[in-house]
């Protein structure tokens, strides 16, 4: 019997209806796996072995309650299988710590979904600076002189800090107008930490899309963030509508670009954010929407998710 590990946010945080870990979890459930949960802070290291303090839950068909927990165990990593890294951002130092601790299970031999040393490496804004023609222009810096100078020739951008998640502080500024220096200072700290500039695209009135990669194969519908009435972000936690809907012929040119690198990376679970006919980041962290996909293409991408796992568990 399979073991597995997932890594998450504290019970209270789950979602059932759309959480798409529980969606992962519902799957290994049903494959007979053993499922093991705990948080960043439970991990510990002594004497060469890493250990984590953990739950073993078995899942329920209900929303409430979605599990119950078996029992509480202190077991080694090393003895899982596979650890799925499902914390939410900020991806902060407690972050990379975890991190790290998941670098002995991985050097252990155990399949960590995504390779912790390639979530550290990829920011989820920066890492597309690595594909030029998939991306909008866009501006990277705390100088105040070159934001002022792409402003000016973009007429119209989006301003957001490289470290943020679910939309928020993310800014839609135009040319001229008074608030930008103190936006700017804000986000930058003080003139000191880079934030990203983007081209605003007037695509996103049709959505932001996000696009599930999986050992870098697309899944063959996104899911559409509509944003809502009188704001400019496709995020679902600020209050966009989800939209499903099947790829486009650009679409999965843009995945084609960039599957190579996932692959050689180790990020088996990626989601793509596009608007229009480009990438502006890319989700390698805790991507979302299966359980909203599946609902509307009765798809089953934790199943999709599992298989890839089994293949690679199996060594082929």
């Amino acid at each position: 019997m399979k073991q597995l590990g997932v890594l998450m946010d504290d019970f209270s945080k789950i979602h059932p209806q759309k959480d798409s870990t529980l969606a992962m979890m519902r799957e290994a459930n049903n494959r007979g796996w053993d499922i093991y949960t705990f948080d960043a802070n439970d991990i510990s290291h002594l004497n060469h072995q890493t250990r984590v303090n953990a739950k073993k839950i078995s899942m329920k068909p209900s929303e409430d309650p979605w599990c119950e927990v078996l029992s509480n165990e202190m077991i080694s990593l090393e003895d899982l299988d596979v650890i799925l890294m499902r914390k939410d951002p900020p991806f902060n130092m407690d972050y990379i710590y975890a991190t790290y601790m998941l670098d002995h299970a991985k050097k252990s031999g155990v399949l960590v979904v995504n390779d912790p040393q390639s979530i550290r490496d990829c920011n989820e804004k920066l890492f597309a600076l690595n594909f030029p023609n998939c991306i909008p222009k866009t501006l990277v810096t705390s100088n105040i002189d070159e934001i002022n100078q792409f402003i000016a020739d973009q007429k119209t951008c989006v301003i957001k800090p490289l470290d943020g998640m679910g939309g928020n502080d993310i800014y839609k500024v135009s040319h001229g107008e008074t608030e930008i220096r103190k936006i700017v200072d804000r986000l930058t700290h003080h003139f000191s930490t880079p934030i990203m500039l983007q081209e605003y695209l007037e695509d996103i009135k049709h959505g932001d899309k996000r696009i599930l990669l999986i050992d870098g194969e697309p899944i063959d519908y996104a899911l559409a963030r509509i944003p809502a009435e009188n704001d400019f972000r496709g995020n679902l936690a600020q209050g966009a509508r989800g939209v499903a809907q099947e790829l486009s012929e650009r679409d999965r040119w843009l995945c084609q670009q960039i599957s190579p690198t996932l692959k050689e990376k180790g990020l088996m679970f990626v989601g793509l954010d596009v608007i229009g006919d480009y990438v502006t980041e890319i989700n390698v962290t805790s991507p979302t929407c299966i359980v909203e996909i599946d609902k509307a293409y009765d798809t089953n991408i934790a199943g999709v998710l599992f298989d890839a796992i089994e293949k690679k568990l199996s060594g082929e």
